[in-house]
């Protein structure tokens, strides 16, 4: 076997991908998606913010927990839901939609440009690692792919298949798809994330999003450190 390998046994790695796929995943799920009650309903009665799966001893998840878990006792106990709600709603397009007054923007390629444009070489090369892992992004939107949602949802994808790989006992398929990860994480997500993610923190309006932003940042701590992977935090412009 290969070092990446034996430096952890299977049933460490099997625990570290089932956690990023999972956080990933649903991190990736909720900043590319609007908002509605059913969801954050799902995500209250659940107890999805009671720990983490991955990453949960990294100082920002710890912090970002909290303020997740503070903002759904506040929901459940709330006589006022839909007004939560619509706050979520207002924030969510406040940071995802009209950004046009904020820094922060959820689109790769925009921390690329000095005149904050879209669809710039950085979008094609992550079309391209989409299109050779076999992750469809048929949205029904006319927007660029390196959307931190879409990003966040591939890095759970290879997490996924790396580990159907694994329980398969596909050494070349798994040693290929975290050196995928590694690939992407170094060109694109750990380049601009952790800039996005203390901007998020900065001009978020609700914990919900605060809270989603810190956790994402101890996630990319993990991940960086797993994947020895340095993460960047300075602007690219």
């Amino acid at each position: 076997m290969t070092k990446i390998i034996t430096e952890r046994s299977k049933e460490q790695w099997a625990e570290l991908l089932a956690g990023q796929y999972l956080l990933f995943g649903l991190l990736g799920k909720l900043f590319y998606n609007i908002p509605d009650a059913e969801l954050l309903d799902t995500l209250v009665q659940d107890d999805v913010f009671d720990e983490a799966p991955f990453a949960a001893t990294q100082a920002p998840a710890v912090e970002g927990l909290g303020l997740l878990r503070e903002w759904s006792e506040a929901y459940a106990h709330s006589e006022e839901q839909g007004e939560m709600l619509a706050d979520v709603k207002a924030d969510h397009t406040r940071l995802f939609v009209v950004t046009e007054k904020l820094p922060l923007t959820p689109w790769e390629s925009v921390y690329y440009s000095e005149e904050r444009l879209l669809f710039q070489e950085s979008t094609v090369d992550v079309r391209n690692w989409y299109a050779q892992f076999g992750l469809e992004t048929v949205t029904g939107r006319s927007e660029p792919e390196d959307h931190i949602g879409l990003e966040l949802a591939f890095v759970a994808h290879l997490a996924h298949r790396a580990l159907m790989a694994l329980d398969a006992g596909n050494e070349q398929a798994f040693q290929q798809l975290l050196a995928a990860q590694k690939g992407f994480c170094q060109k694109h997500l750990m380049v601009w994330a952790p800039l996005w993610c203390a901007q998020m923190v900065e001009y978020a309006r609700t914990d919900f999003y605060r809270g989603l932003a810190l956790l994402l940042r101890g996630a990319l701590d993990e991940l960086a450190t797993i994947i020895e992977v340095p993460l960047r935090e300075v602007a690219l412009t």
